[in-house]
Order: structure tokens, then C-alpha cells, then sequence
């Protein structure tokens, strides 16, 4: 089936991580989720799609665990509970984010050339915006003291 939606477990690669994530001992979890984020955030090599996919996965697990996030709630993410999740997977979770939407990003190219992808886009950027908050403007100051 391949893609049927813009969630994180809405593909089949991520259903397949969640479901590696379920088979793994509670102690594997971790580890599981910061490997696929670091394969991510790595700047050397041009990001393929399975990478972006399961990435996104991850991210919203970190997400999730955030206080301002939201349940990685799908039929396809996990089913077992995660082990509280290190604040550093944060960092790396927003890497990752980062490049799945840049221009050596497969998944990118392919959301791009999509009807869905505006949606797409948005969605990472909210995932993203959780983890790393963008700065608000600030206003100008009425007189300089």
C-alpha cells in the first residue's frame, strides 16, 4: 500500500518501525529510536525515503513525550509503551525533522510533486515547532531608554 495518509505511522515503513519498536525489549527502545533519528540528521549523505519515513516515526514519539506535545496517536504507531524518552533525543529529533524537509531529502522531492504535500510540510512543522519553538517576533520599542 506504501503511503496513505500524511501522519507519522501513516505509511508502511513507520508501521513496520512501530512494530519493530513493539517486538523490542522495553531497554532496546531507546536506542531503536535514537539510531533512526542520528541516521537522519546526518548531514553527509542524501536522506532515501524509508530513512525520512521512519524519522518522522520517531519523531513524533519524542513529541509525544513532550509536555506541549500531543499522543502519537495512530492505529499503526506503537502499542507498547516506551520508556521515558532522554530530553537529548529532542535535539536530534528536530535535526532529523530538518532534514527530511530539505532539498537532499527524497521524501521531500516526492511530497513535493504531491497534492498532499503543503499538508505534509505543515504537519513536520508542527512536530518540529514543538520540539524547538520558534521565537515570536519582538515588537518594537516605543521609545530607547
Amino acid at each position: 500500500m506504501g503511503t496513505w495518509d500524511i501522519g507519522p505511522f501513516d505509511n508502511d515503513t513507520a508501521a513496520d518501525f512501530a512494530g519493530d519498536l513493539d517486538e523490542a525489549t522495553t531497554e532496546e527502545r531507546e536506542s531503536m529510536i535514537r539510531r533512526v533519528l542520528k541516521r537522519a540528521a546526518d548531514p553527509s549523505d542524501y536522506l532515501i525515503t524509508p530513512d525520512s519515513e521512519r524519522a518522522v516515526a520517531a519523531a513524533a514519539l519524542v513529541v509525544a513525550q513532550h509536555p506541549d506535545g500531543e499522543p502519537a496517536c495512530s492505529n499503526y504507531g506503537p502499542l507498547e509503551p516506551l520508556p521515558e524518552l532522554p530530553a537529548d533525543l529532542r535535539t536530534l529529533a528536530v535535526g532529523a525533522l530538518d532534514r527530511v524537509v530539505d532539498e537532499r531529502s527524497e521524501i521531500a522531492e516526492l511530497w513535493d510533486e504531491a497534492t498532499d504535500g503543503p499538508r505534509w510540510r505543515r504537519d513536520i512543522t508542527r512536530l518540529r515547532d514543538v520540539l524547538d519553538p520558534p521565537i515570536p517576533p519582538q515588537e518594537e520599542a516605543l521609545c530607547e531608554i
